[in-house]
């Protein structure tokens, strides 16, 4: 594993990914961001999802709530595949250019979210400006949340991925092999994605200027909602999200 996943040059990739079924996610992941989110109450009219990808989230925005949604990606290829399969009145699909969110001015949003980001990021400085630019569009009071893979449960097989080779310890910013399951009997996605401990995302989002940290591991409550007697989603949370308010 010598390179990360290209995903703004890569559309075989991007189409890849679209066809994950990110059971888990929708079960455990996106719920618990909604929430930390306050997405559902009148304080939230704007939502931004920084790295959209195919645009399954914002669609579920959409779905939980009347807001706007501003989805952005660095891939074409993401972008083409949400706008094809999950338009909506109130979804704006936007490319990011260099990091940079150009189309928006500061304090206009009104939460953040970023998810399966900043493990696709191996430069802390990438990371650090990823941060400071979805903090300068937050207004006051406003949250973000960065849901990635947990790194305390790297190596472990979900239900319908695995982020790590089982028994290995990865050193901060380390490539690691990921597998997406994709369905009707087509062979995993391999993707290379980078480990960062929680400290990471605790020193990135307080750089950016974030206070009241919080950090949430979520546990499959109901089993039977995953394939198999016992899924790992019951005893070992897949997930973390990092939330931090904007003073």
């Amino acid at each position: 594993m010598t390179t990360s996943t290209h995903w703004q040059s890569t559309p075989s990739i991007a189409d890849g990914f679209d066809a994950y079924d990110d059971l888990p996610e929708r079960l455990i992941g996106y719920p618990t961001v909604f929430r930390a989110l306050g997405i559902g109450t009148p304080a939230v009219r704007t939502v931004l999802d920084y790295g959209c990808g195919p645009g399954k989230v914002a669609t579920r925005v959409t779905e939980a709530c009347e807001a706007q949604v501003v989805a952005a990606d660095i891939s074409p290829r993401m972008l083409e595949i949400a706008q094809a399969l999950r338009p909506h009145p109130r979804i704006d699909y936007r490319q990011i250019d260099s990091g940079k969110l150009t189309f928006l001015s500061d304090d206009s949003i009104d939460a953040a979210m970023s998810c399966y980001v900043f493990i696709n990021v191996g430069e802390i400085p990438v990371l650090h400006e990823i941060a400071a630019e979805v903090h300068r569009v937050l207004r006051s009071g406003a949250r973000y949340a960065v849901l990635d893979t947990n790194p305390a449960t790297t190596g472990v097989r979900f239900s319908t991925f695995r982020s790590g080779e089982p028994g290995r310890t990865y050193a901060p910013g380390e490539r690691r092999q990921v597998l997406l399951d994709r369905p009707g009997g087509l062979e995993p996605l391999e993707l290379i994605d980078h480990h960062w401990p929680r400290q990471t995302y605790l020193d990135v989002l307080t750089e950016a200027g974030f206070t009241d940290l919080t950090v949430e591991e979520p546990l499959l409550t109901d089993p039977s909602a995953l394939p198999g007697w016992n899924p790992a989603e019951a005893t070992r949370p897949p997930f973390h999200i990092v939330t931090g308010v904007k003073q």
